[in-house]
């Protein structure tokens, strides 16, 4: 299997529980991904020492370092290609990705967001979702496009609003979720069973649909 695994690079910017989720399900063998390079914008921050830890390379690329978007984003592909990346996973990474980029990486690119969306996209995702009083909120795992957490839905995972939550309760729950639920969208993406036809996902691996549709955790 480990000659099938397809080569993954995660961006971050901060402390990698995402990544960490991801590192611990490709240590198993017959996962159909492997890290091979953690790529950062931020200096030494948790994710890269995770990285380390774990003995898969890293990289840093201060966005500010750059004059411009583009410049950055070549960095970025760049830094990747000594890799062979075929998948990108983005976890914790606060940079948004051009039209630029996602036309000339050519595989898919995957997100982790913290609400399900379409609703409240973008920044403080749970503090939205707490402010405007909903009941039910979770994490979503979607493909990246040109749009601000638009793209294509691979899973989502309900979790419930309760009456005490703060919002750092209620992120924490949140996070628990996104844990399973990343590393088995891209075990979906991976092993080529997540297929899109226009807005909609479904598994390829037959009748079961676990982790593309929604789950609530109780």
């Amino acid at each position: 299997m480990a000659g099938t695994r397809k080569p993954v690079a995660v961006l971050v910017s901060g402390n990698g529980t995402n990544l960490q989720a991801l590192i611990d399900a490709a240590k198993v063998d017959s996962y159909p991904a492997r890290i091979a390079v953690v790529i950062s914008n931020v200096a030494g921050v948790r994710a890269l020492q995770r990285a380390a830890d774990a003995g898969i390379p890293t990289v840093t690329i201060p966005h500010g370092d750059y004059p411009d978007r583009a410049l950055f984003e070549q960095a970025l592909l760049d830094a990747m290609a000594p890799h062979g990346v075929e998948i990108v996973c983005l976890a914790g990474f606060m940079r948004v990705l051009t039209r630029r980029f996602l036309r000339d990486f050519p595989g898919p690119v995957l997100n982790v967001h913290p609400a399900l969306l379409p609703a409240f996209p973008g920044l403080h995702a749970v503090r939205q979702a707490l402010d405007y009083g909903a009941k039910l909120t979770g994490c979503t795992v979607h493909f990246v496009d040109e749009g601000t957490d638009t793209g294509p839905v691979v899973a989502q995972v309900a979790v419930p609003v309760l009456d005490s939550d703060d919002e750092a309760a209620l992120s924490a729950r949140i996070q628990a979720q996104e844990h399973w639920v990343y590393p088995l969208a891209l075990r979906l993406v991976a092993e080529g069973r997540a297929m899109t036809n226009g807005r909609r996902v479904w598994s390829g691996g037959g009748p079961r649909t676990e982790g593309l549709s929604i789950r609530n955790p109780g």
